[in-house]
């Protein structure tokens, strides 16, 4: 009989903070990393990843039922926005109640090369369009989590100063270059290449798995020959067997720039977002060569 009392008093004192806990889904990883900054050290909040984190970019994505059992716990949905989710017509006709928080908002959308969608949607890779982001995630999570606030807006102000250093390393490391001129194997990188002066010469299999025609190869190749072998980019997500071929076809240098979209395989730091960018600078560097 005590033990059953004990039991009993300690599922009561457990109700309130239970009562308190809010679960947060974020539709895919670049989302999550963001909010996992915005609700570090936040207490009586969940964060999942809807897509598996492995997932990518969720040009295709079709939704599970594993996902609308994350959805139905859900206390507030946050999304990448621009399109990306294109299921997301699916989930506000299934959870009509659930608050979605768009990351896109307020931000200067470039137009999609695909034709499938309206927008690019990668606006996490321009860190001051990632800042903002961060900016909109804040708000709507201090909306539905308010007993939170003091510390989201503690961990926003952290964000945006690791934002604008960020970017003043990637101006100040990107401002003298040899060329600026790039390919790329997935519409990943406008955003990135408007905000730092480069200029992408064509975005090649829109889908980085996706081959080309032989006709649209010999297209290829002939233009990369035209436009003095620019270097060409793929990403560690996505190989392109068809860099490789134009490369093998033409020695324009075939390098990896990451967009972030996937964990590594190890444990996840906390600055992930930030060391990946920075590594991209890198690569850049060596691709585009600095001038002395």
């Amino acid at each position: 009989m005590k033990k059953l009392i004990v039991l009993l008093v300690t599922l009561i004192l457990a109700l309130p903070a239970a009562a308190l806990s809010e679960t947060v889904i974020a539709s895919f990883f670049p989302i999550y990393l963001f909010a996992d900054m915005l609700l570090h050290d936040t207490e009586g909040v969940q964060l999942y990843t809807l897509a598996d984190s492995q997932i990518g970019c969720l040009h295709d994505y079709a939704l599970t039922s594993g996902d609308l059992r994350k959805l139905d716990a859900a206390d507030v949905f946050l999304i990448n926005g621009a399109g990306m989710e294109a299921f997301l017509p699916m989930v506000t006709d299934a959870f009509p109640d659930l608050p979605v928080i768009d990351a896109s908002q307020g931000i200067d959308l470039l137009p999609s090369l695909s034709g499938e969608t309206e927008f690019n949607a990668h606006i996490w890779l321009d860190p001051m369009q990632a800042m903002q982001m961060c900016r909109t995630l804040a708000d709507g999570l201090i909306q539905y989590c308010p007993e939170q606030k003091t510390q989201i807006l503690h961990n926003l102000a952290l964000a945006e100063n690791q934002f604008t250093q960020l970017d003043k390393t990637l101006n100040d490391g990107l401002a003298q270059l040899a060329r600026r001129d790039i390919v790329t194997f997935h519409e990943a990188f406008p955003y990135f290449a408007r905000r730092y002066g480069l200029t992408v010469d064509a975005v090649i299999a829109l889908e980085p798995d996706e081959a080309l025609s032989a006709g649209a190869l010999a297209t290829l190749i002939e233009e990369i020959v035209a436009w003095n072998l620019p270097p060409l980019f793929t990403e560690p997500q996505y190989p392109s067997l068809t860099a490789q071929v134009v490369h093998d076809e033409t020695g324009a240098p075939v390098y990896m720039l990451d967009p972030c979209v996937t964990p590594p395989d190890g444990e996840l730091s906390e600055d992930y977002y930030f060391e990946i960018m920075t590594q991209n600078l890198h690569v850049l560097q060596t691709a585009l060569g600095a001038e002395s």
